[in-house]
């Protein structure tokens, strides 16, 4: 049986861990924080631990990918600002802000400056 909240972490692939982090606090405005676990390192995206959480890692056998699996980053603020920075900080944005059916929000997805194919989700 999966907990109420499906998701608990997740690892956006980043060969080049400080060119990852610099995209990812250019356009979320935020600090992640760097920490080392084995052979992996990561800059972990702030979180409230009993909800889950997730980071940028860079070890063996992570890859960037623009296919698979797609990470949606919950913003909790409209799309177009974090959206606008994409391109300046070094991605690329694949779908503007989205809205979903029935008032359930809106989406968006970029490829990162990784290579990966990720997305953002905001109720607003």
């Amino acid at each position: 049986m999966l907990a109420g909240n499906v998701a608990n972490w997740f690892e956006i692939p980043a060969p080049d861990l400080k060119r990852a982090t610099r995209f990812y606090e250019s356009v979320l405005g935020v600090t992640l924080q760097q920490e080392t676990m084995g052979p992996m390192q990561m800059a972990i995206f702030p979180h409230d631990p009993k909800l889950g959480g997730g980071c940028l890692a860079q070890g063996p056998g992570y890859r960037p990918s623009e296919e698979g699996a797609t990470v949606y980053l919950n913003l909790k603020q409209d799309l177009s600002a974090p959206l606008e920075r994409v391109k300046p900080a070094g991605g690329q944005v694949l779908l503007g802000k989205t809205p979903l059916p029935e008032g359930m929000g809106f989406f968006a997805q970029f490829v990162d400056s990784e290579g990966n194919r990720v997305g953002f989700y905001s109720p607003e």
